[in-house]
């Protein structure tokens, strides 16, 4: 089996940050609840999976310590989908290492990042 890289990230309410990660396109593929709290919640997305655990911090820093960055097949699909649920950090762009992409804050600040490869 290849090796994988699974991002976890820790927040206040997993319940609620699953729901939204949901609302964007990602499939809650598992939970552990217990006495109706969810401690942790497994994600997928495409190939991708990520987990999110509870012990995480409200923030108001300008930029969280961990970004995630979505490599979509079509930038314009998921810009139409996400940014009505999420706080625009940045437009529609050209990057200039090759991707067309975006970049939005999730309901606890992380950034996420949606690009797509620049076809010349």
């Amino acid at each position: 089996m290849p090796p994988t890289v699974m991002p976890v990230l820790h927040v206040p309410d997993v319940r609620t940050t699953a729901h939204w990660y949901a609302s964007i396109g990602f499939t809650i593929r598992a939970v552990h609840e217990e006495l109706g709290v969810i401690h942790r919640a497994s994600l997928v997305l495409g190939q991708s999976e990520m987990l999110l655990t509870s012990g995480g911090r409200v923030s108001t820093d300008e930029r969280r310590d961990v970004d995630l960055y979505i490599t979509v097949s079509d930038v314009e699909e998921a810009f139409a989908r996400v940014t009505p649920l999420a706080e625009l950090v940045e437009g529609l762009h050209d990057s200039r290492y090759g991707m067309r992409e975006f970049m939005v804050r999730d309901c606890n600040r992380f950034w996420l990042a949606f690009g797509q490869p620049i076809r010349r």
